[in-house]
């Protein structure tokens, strides 16, 4: 199930994000996406990629997308620099197949959007008051399987 679409529409209608708060709900209406569509905040779910695939699939998304938001939503990264996260909407992980990356329900646990990262382990790439919106996981779904194809193809050139 690929598409060539973007969450842009969303990005675009969402409000701007609030101030973030210290503690409470992991994604809410005053961070956009959800505003629309949930009336109670939720626990987005979490790809995880290899890291230059994510940062492959960014570039591809932001490129695609008709406003400078870029319709990417918020990314984490690892300070091993081994993955990155992308937070996508609560139930992606129930139908995501996509092979060399994984997709897990948070159910809120973890970092809380007030949350600040410890330094050792992880922090935000594109946080999410910068984004205002999750990504799209037809979106995420395409860009990657564009990512692979690119990768390999420079992979073979060498």
């Amino acid at each position: 199930m690929e598409s060539s679409g973007t969450n842009a529409g969303a990005a675009a209608a969402a409000p701007a994000p609030g101030p973030v708060p210290a503690s409470g709900p992991v994604y809410g209406p005053e961070y956009g996406w959800a505003s629309s569509v949930l009336a109670e905040p939720v626990a987005p779910d979490l790809v995880t990629v290899p890291t230059r695939q994510g940062l492959e699939a960014v570039d591809i998304i932001r490129r695609a997308a008709p406003t400078p938001a870029g319709g990417v939503g918020p990314v984490l990264h690892d300070d091993s620099g081994d993955t990155l996260g992308f937070l996508v909407p609560p139930g992606t992980a129930d139908a995501w197949d996509l092979p060399g990356s994984a997709c897990t329900q948070t159910d809120g646990r973890g970092m809380r959007f007030g949350d600040v990262p410890a330094a050792d382990s992880t922090g935000w790439l594109l946080p999410p008051e910068v984004t205002g919106s999750l990504t799209d996981p037809a979106v995420l779904r395409a860009a990657l399987g564009e990512a692979a194809r690119l990768i390999e193809a420079a992979d073979n050139c060498r």
